[in-house]
């Protein structure tokens, strides 16, 4: 998700701090999500020839549209990641190890579980079965890419400790680069879901190793113009990041109308794992920091990176693998959609239990 600026908040009171960092956008990003599934749909099921033809502007089966609104949605966030960071994590070991754990131990692993048990299994006869293997692989995706940018949000409304969120963020980005695509081809082989790894690789290269080059060659030229040229350019490219982001989702529902009309508890169905997975990962992150002594400042952002997922990147890598029209696709907006209020209820929960945090370990107060 696109984020704001990073600001020095050091000085700044929490609250004072998190008012800044949510914009309005943020806020109501279900209502907009909504709203591109409301247009999309009306506009697919309104000029199906025009979107048919969008869907057939393919090189290599790869979209172009999509691909440039995709590069114009991840460049701006993989320019607030600084790679400089990446000494930080020596102080903070044991959270950093916390938060490698859950991101690439425990979250993809316990998805697919998820995703075999509710999809497959339980909500099985409430679903298209012809998508049943595109849903599953599209959770899997979801869960497979750790969150780059809106977590610089989370963690400072939870009055996080920013050098440590940046350091995480910076060392997950660096894993991403070569462990998404191992992870993802394995557990889609276990799913008996198969996908060609010339395929797989192509994502890979495509929507994170020259989104990564690309966005750090900027970064690097705007900041030689100084922190204020950055800030200022930040805050413009953010604009095209959430338009390319609403535009992307209004042409993947425009595709998926059909479906959605057809069985309209089909995005509620595929919440239902991805709400589980949140909150079983967020507390596992939490409950694992506290046994280990890290301060709640280090404990608040391992736990909300662990919870949330670069639904952008999940989202085009479900285009570039399975389609427009596939339930992969749907299931990673699925994310998108309830990324916000999930995630504001776990910052509110890291908050209220910051007493029971401090004071419930070894008798000893951590700040």
């Amino acid at each position: 998700m696109t984020t704001p600026a990073d600001i020095d908040y050091a000085d700044l009171p929490a609250r004072a701090a998190a008012r800044a960092s949510l914009n309005a956008f943020e806020r109501f990003l279900t209502v907009w999500v909504f709203l591109c599934i409301v247009v999309g749909i009306g506009l697919g099921q309104i000029f199906p020839d025009a979107f048919r033809a969008i869907g057939r502007m393919e090189v290599a089966k790869v979209n172009l549209p999509v691909g440039v609104l995709i590069w114009v949605m991840i460049v701006p966030m993989l320019m607030k990641v600084d790679f400089g960071a990446l000494h930080e994590i020596r102080q903070h070991a044991r959270g950093i190890g916390v938060t490698l754990a859950i991101n690439w131990l425990v979250k993809p692993f316990s998805m697919a579980f998820l995703a075999w048990l509710f999809i497959r299994h339980l909500f099985a006869p409430l679903l298209p079965s012809a998508q049943i293997d595109s849903y599953i692989a599209g959770l899997i995706l979801l869960a497979a890419a750790p969150c780059t940018a809106m977590v610089f949000v989370w963690s400072r409304l939870a009055n996080g400790d920013p050098l440590f969120t940046l350091s995480q963020v910076a060392l997950n980005d660096t894993i991403m680069v070569f462990a998404f695509a191992p992870i993802v081809g394995l557990l889609l082989g276990i799913s008996s879901i198969t996908v060609p790894w010339s395929t797989l690789l192509t994502s890979v290269v495509l929507y994170i190793v020259v989104p990564v080059i690309i966005a750090q060659l900027i970064r690097g030229a705007l900041l030689r113009r100084g922190q204020t040229a950055f800030d200022a350019a930040m805050a413009h490219v953010g604009v095209w990041s959430i338009a390319s982001l609403l535009v992307t989702l209004v042409l993947l529902f425009a595709f998926q109308g059909e479906a959605i009309l057809k069985q309209p508890l089909i995005i509620a169905l595929l919440a239902v794992p991805i709400l589980i997975q949140v909150l079983f990962n967020a507390s596992i992150a939490y409950w694992l920091n506290r046994t280990l002594g890290e301060k709640h400042a280090i404990a608040c952002p391992s736990a909300l990176i662990g919870a949330s997922n670069f639904c952008e990147l999940a989202v085009a890598a479900a285009i570039s693998l399975f389609g427009f029209n596939s339930g992969a696709a749907l299931a990673t907006v699925v994310g998108v959609l309830i990324e916000v209020p999930v995630m504001l209820l776990v910052v509110r929960v890291v908050n209220e239990t910051r007493d029971w945090y401090d004071t419930g370990h070894s008798g000893g107060a951590r700040t």
